[in-house]
């Protein structure tokens, strides 16, 4: 059993959650606020990945596509409706939940590189299709002019989403209920049937399960996510751009779920922070900066491939073993 496996045996779910209210608690304390709500939010994106990746072993590139569907909907709506927040945060996650029950009754057939390259196809269709409804989605230059809502209350005239700690506020409640829900799928009947098939789907499937079932049920699930963290990066910048859902996007989610670790939960959140803030820091020191975030997964692939909770797990036993020696 690897290192990473022995961490995520041994954290119960209450310290999970008590690490992921820990990161909501002092991100917005470390970091400039906008920063900190980006990290939560592709945090979310990342951990919708890993559902994919680490629990069913779908490695998808076309994770973006769902990203961009929940941020054009809703940035749609927010831009040319009155719709409330709540109505449109709910259509975006409806409409990527839709759009990832076509695809991935499609993709899931395949399996291997042939599913990786299906998705990655149909990545590249819905980024075509953005890029050429520009009456809608405002082509190469965005979708721009989106408000943010106010927040519905049962009482009073409701909190402005204008103030960035009322926002922040906002995506840290959503990032916990995303967090949670994910949580209780990885832990559920149906999480030990992707787990399983992730092994051997052949051997599972023998056993009576519906592999794929479960596993268009976790693509399902993850587009929903995915379409809901891309609702809230477009109320953040009131924007939503083309990039957002061209392939290098969906690459991108990957890297984060590789350089947190897949085999834990909270993994990627530590991806999407790190990730996040290496490419503000290298862009800093070198204008061809990609080529140092390269330098840097290689690394991360070649020495951790766990990731950095494969990392934390090391120190973890290197310092319990040092007790056990002063003890001894």
């Amino acid at each position: 059993m690897s290192l990473t496996s022995c961490y995520s045996t041994y954290a119960t779910s209450g310290n999970k959650l008590a690490v992921a209210l820990l990161i909501a608690i002092l991100a917005p304390l470390l970091l400039p606020i906008n920063i900190a709500t980006e990290i939560l939010i592709f945090g979310m994106f990342a951990m919708a990945a890993n559902l994919l990746i680490g629990t069913a072993g779908l490695y998808s590139f076309g994770q973006a596509a769902f990203f961009g569907v929940g941020g054009y909907a809703a940035g749609y709506c927010f831009a040319h409706t009155a719709m409330p927040l709540w109505g449109g945060l709910a259509l975006a996650t409806a409409a990527a939940a839709g759009v990832a029950a076509v695809i991935g009754a499609i993709s899931i057939r395949r399996i291997g590189i042939y599913f990786m390259m299906v998705t990655f196809a149909f990545n590249q269709m819905i980024y075509y299709i953005a890029y050429s409804w520009s009456s809608v989605t405002g082509g190469e230059d965005g979708l721009g002019g989106i408000r943010r809502p106010l927040l519905g209350l049962p009482f009073g005239d409701g909190i402005s989403l204008n103030d960035t700690t009322n926002f922040y506020l906002l995506t840290a409640v959503l990032f916990l209920g995303v967090f949670v829900v994910l949580l209780q799928l990885t832990s559920s009947p149906l999480g030990l049937v992707l787990d399983a098939s992730k092994q051997n789907a052949r051997r599972t499937a023998s056993l009576g399960y519906s592999v794929y079932r479960a596993q268009l049920t976790a693509f399902i699930v993850a587009g929903a996510l995915s379409g809901l963290a891309g609702a809230l990066y477009a109320l953040l910048y009131r924007i939503m751009p083309l990039d957002a859902i061209s392939w290098a996007s969906s690459g991108t989610v990957v890297f984060m779920v590789v350089i947190g670790g897949m085999s834990t939960l909270i993994g990627p959140v530590f991806g999407a922070a790190i990730f996040i803030w290496l490419q503000g820091f290298f862009s800093l020191i070198w204008a061809r900066w990609p080529l140092l975030f390269g330098v840097f997964i290689i690394v991360v692939v070649l020495f951790l491939r766990g990731g950095v909770m494969e990392l934390f797990a090391r120190i973890k036993a290197l310092a319990n073993k040092r007790n056990g020696g002063e003890k001894s």
